[in-house]
């Protein structure tokens, strides 16, 4: 019998329509269905889910299901569950755990409750699952036999693990498929990025100095959109390589002191701490504007701006002021949590259908080893490729192969320049 708790049930049928616009728009992920439906590459297994819950999670949620798995999940993200969703996932037998505005304790509740299912397979995104798993629910572990991670900062945690000897279970780092973080880090989280920002202010970003923290793939994917809407982009880095790539893209790179002169919105994108503190919110224009689409609340130092503020309000939704001290104002978007989420919809069912259909595949692979080290690692080539050729076909291009030829030519190392 399926158990659940979300805020309201009655939002089902809203969940409905949203889980069939997206799944008209995943057209892989929708394959890898129909197969899972007829083989049941996942029965008798329960997997365990920390996703944020949205209607492309429900497209997953219901293949993995369809494969004959067990799913349970819960929201990795206290402000990123569309309740709708999670209502529909509750009728669809998904043993879902998630609302939207979920305080601390209710976030880590939700994901101990998953993890009472004792998972064979965990899927995780920023690996709270896994290190609440690793810490807290040692009992559990036994159980597990793998796992994957969607986001570049939980492979950062898990590598950590690896590197600590801590990481007990084999996890596929679904962030570095080809097919993900090329595509879902790039040209999702930058367009996303900027619906969450123009939801919250609904402000002309053309003529702005924008500043992006951080030129990994998703920095990139926000300077991109950022630029071609007519803002004057700023990069900040601390990687020489990535700040010289950014410098040869055609963006002015500066440290973040010197950016916070100058910048009228900030967005931080670097899966680490403190990113904006004290010392660069000491330097801001009066009206400047904070976000973050990182993966935590943690990459702006929101106690720093407590402290430097006499009092709040909120001005709008997602839109916070904080009056300073000094007299100047500060605005910081969607409570400093990933403002692509919590303040629109995520990313664009067309790119998580690539993004998904690696998760729902490493899952089966997961699945299929019979013994694997504790360690992180890569997508399966085959798989990130395959989910590739479905994404060309079901946009109708086609590509070319090589002849024989061709092949033997790639394959000795005696032909040459004749």
């Amino acid at each position: 019998m399926t158990d659940f708790k979300v805020k309201d049930q009655n939002l089902a049928p809203q969940g409905a329509l949203l889980a069939e616009w997206a799944t008209k728009h995943m057209p892989v992920l929708t394959q890898i269905r129909h197969r899972f439906e007829q083989e049941k590459p996942l029965k008798n297994v329960t997997v365990a889910a920390c996703l944020h819950v949205t209607k492309e999670t429900a497209v997953l949620a219901e293949t993995l299901k369809a494969g004959g798995a067990e799913v349970a999940l819960c929201g990795s993200n206290p402000l990123s569950t569309q309740d709708e969703v999670a209502a529909f996932l509750a009728e669809k037998d998904i043993n879902v755990y998630a609302w939207r505005d979920q305080t601390t304790e209710e976030y880590f509740w939700c994901i101990n409750r998953v993890l009472d299912y004792k998972p064979r397979v965990t899927l995780d995104d920023g690996a709270d699952l896994v290190g609440t798993l690793h810490k807290e629910r040692m009992e559990t572990l036994d159980e597990v036999t793998g796992g994957t991670e969607e986001t570049t900062t939980g492979v950062i945690r898990l590598r950590a693990m690896e590197k600590d000897g801590a990481l007990k279970y084999p996890i596929i780092a679904v962030n570095d498929a080809y097919t993900k973080y090329l595509f879902d880090n790039r040209y999702g989280t930058g367009q996303s990025t900027v619906d969450g920002i123009l939801r919250s202010t609904n402000l002309l970003l053309a003529g702005k100095n924008f500043v992006v923290g951080g030129y990994g793939w998703c920095g990139r994917g926000l300077a991109m959109r950022t630029k071609g809407m007519g803002a004057q982009v700023i990069v900040t880095e601390v990687n020489p390589t990535r700040a010289l790539e950014a410098v040869m893209d055609g963006f002015r790179v500066m440290p973040m002191d010197k950016a916070a002169e100058i910048g009228d919105i900030f967005v931080t994108l670097t899966g680490n701490k403190s990113v904006i503190r004290k010392e660069h919110m000491l330097k801001m224009k009066d009206g400047a504007i904070i976000a973050n689409s990182g993966h935590f609340n943690v990459e702006i130092n929101i106690p720093d701006l407590e402290k430097l503020s006499s009092s709040k309000r909120t001005v709008r939704p997602n839109l916070e002021e904080y009056s300073l001290k000094d007299g100047r104002k500060l605005f910081l978007l969607a409570e400093g949590r990933l403002v692509n989420l919590a303040a629109a919809e995520g990313h664009p069912s067309e790119v998580m259908d690539m993004s998904f259909s690696n998760q729902a595949l490493s899952v089966e692979y997961l699945v299929k080893q019979k013994a694997m080290e504790p360690k992180v690692y890569r997508v399966p080539t085959e798989i990130d490729e395959f989910v590739a050729r479905l994404k060309l076909k079901a946009i109708n291009v086609e590509i070319d192969e090589l002849t024989e030829e061709q092949k033997r030519y790639l394959a000795t190392w005696e032909a040459g320049t004749v």
